[in-house]
């Protein structure tokens, strides 16, 4: 999500267009204490204000791209991971703060980039979600991926100094398997990137692909489908079954013969899509086209990337799967704002409905109607979770110490629950490892930062140096704190 560290620079998604009952080894809710904080007056927030519609339907160009590009399997992705991340004590920077804002609550688990992704200017980390949104058991074959979104924040200065950042290239996700260490590397996970993709049909008729133009503040991985946020706009799904393989003989020099007897390039950083008859991804092995969409059914009352208002539709900031009920799962999704006198709005949540049959959202006709939307107690927030009843959420604020924040739903409206909880700075999306599948495994609540590590203005935090980690607090010691 935009901070103003890192302000989103002008996106089409600005304009409006389209394209369990837990084990009983697991903690259970605290007995709630009085709300610190009443939410804004008029709780609850419209639930309506939510609802979704269906989008175009992209099927057949997905088909026809698949019958010119083979598909790679989420697992062997990670086996033909590229790139290694270090885990705990090998990650080379600690963002986590000294209690500017509260009491310091240290990850149980951490997880960093290699030193291209630490260090790029030119891609922001912001959505994570995993297979324990994705499956009830949680796993993916034999293996418990996370996968994590960014953004290409491309810029003139940028350009000037690098022209292969020139071109926007949208959004990407990274496959990283957290449990499985590198032979011979104990501390190394392998991780790869998957640039997602828009299909279309070009001007010749055939079945193309572009950038996909969002943010990725957010992202939820249900069963084979990938929700992704487009913050004025709704929702984009893709499917695991759909990733796209470049350059399947794995030498980059030579382009590769499609299925279809054309051919694939992963050489030319300018190109993407199906070009003179040949297939680029930006230098990306492999791309994932966009299935479907989600639309907002009321009028967006939005017009930017930080201020808010209360009624009308939301923006799709960050999403998250609350999956402690099994017989109703749900998509939670919720909107960073940035309030100021003239926009005293600090956002609202709501809940969408899952079918679990399909993993795409439960429609009413042609309507994916929420079933609870609040206004939420503080502005600035970054990524929601809930589970069993109880509301997480990240919120951050330039080159400071971010905070986890708790609430809950009382009298009809959410307010704060407990204290205040320092974590690491430029804290984003938020995913529970619910832990359901394995009587007394540890549940996790997962995120991750954006900021670089280096001395440039917005990561001189005092005490609380900037890192991109992947980071975990067990749920339990979240809970128990006061």
């Amino acid at each position: 999500m935009p901070t103003p560290h890192h302000p989103p620079k002008p996106r089409s998604h600005h304009r409006v267009r389209w394209v369990a009952v837990l084990a009983t080894a697991v903690l259970a809710l605290p007995v709630l204490s009085a709300p610190a904080l009443a939410a804004t007056p008029g709780d609850p927030a419209t639930a309506s204000s939510f609802n979704l519609k269906p989008g175009p339907d992209l099927s057949s160009m997905v088909t026809a791209l698949k019958a010119a590009l083979p598909t790679e399997g989420v697992q062997d992705l990670l086996d033909d991971g590229n790139r290694i991340a270090k885990t705990d004590a090998s990650c080379p920077t600690d963002p986590f703060g000294t209690g500017d804002n509260g009491a310091v609550l240290a990850p149980a688990r951490k997880l960093c980039w290699d030193t291209g992704d630490a260090g790029t200017e030119e891609w922001i980390p912001q959505g994570i979600t995993g297979v324990s949104d994705a499956q009830a058991d949680e796993l993916w074959g034999t293996r418990k991926p996370l996968v994590t979104a960014w953004y290409d924040k491309a810029s003139t200065g940028l350009c000037a100094a690098d022209p292969g950042t020139c071109p926007d290239k949208g959004a990407r996700l990274s496959f990283l398997d957290p449990e499985t260490p590198v032979t011979g590397t104990p501390d190394g996970r392998r991780y790869r990137h998957v640039l997602l993709v828009e299909p279309y049909v070009n001007s010749y008729g055939n079945a193309s692909y572009r950038a996909v133009d969002v943010h990725a503040g957010g992202i939820a991985w249900y069963k084979y489908h990938l929700y992704v946020t487009d913050t004025l706009n709704g929702l984009r799904v893709f499917d695991m079954r759909s990733i796209l393989d470049l350059n399947p003989d794995r030498n980059a020099s030579v382009d590769d013969t499609t299925l279809n007897g054309l051919k694939s390039n992963v050489t030319d950083e300018n190109k993407i899509g199906r070009q003179s008859s040949v297939y680029y991804g930006h230098t990306y092995r492999y791309v994932m086209p966009q299935v479907a969409s989600y639309k907002f059914v009321a009028a967006q009352g939005n017009s930017s990337a930080a201020t808010c208002v209360a009624t009308g539709a939301p923006k799709a900031s960050y999403i998250s799967v609350d999956r402690s009920a099994p017989a109703a799962p749900a998509l939670i999704m919720g909107e960073y704002c940035n309030s100021d006198t003239d926009h005293p709005e600090k956002g609202r949540v709501g809940a969408l409905p899952i079918d679990d049959t399909t993993g795409l959202l439960q429609q009413t006709g042609e309507t994916v109607t929420a079933t609870s939307a609040y206004y939420l107690p503080r502005d600035l927030t970054q990524g929601a979770a809930r589970y069993d009843g109880m509301y997480y959420f990240n919120r951050s604020y330039l080159d400071n110490s971010g905070s986890l924040r708790r609430a809950t739903v009382t009298s009809g409206r959410l307010v704060d629950y407990g204290s205040n909880i320092t974590n690491a700075v430029g804290p984003e999306d938020l995913y529970v490892e619910h832990g359901q599948s394995v009587s007394g495994a540890t549940q996790y609540l997962w995120s991750l930062t954006e900021h670089r590590a280096d001395t440039t203005a917005g990561c001189t935090d005092k005490g609380s140096p900037c890192g991109r980690v992947i980071y975990a607090h067990r749920l339990s010691d979240v809970l128990a704190r006061p």
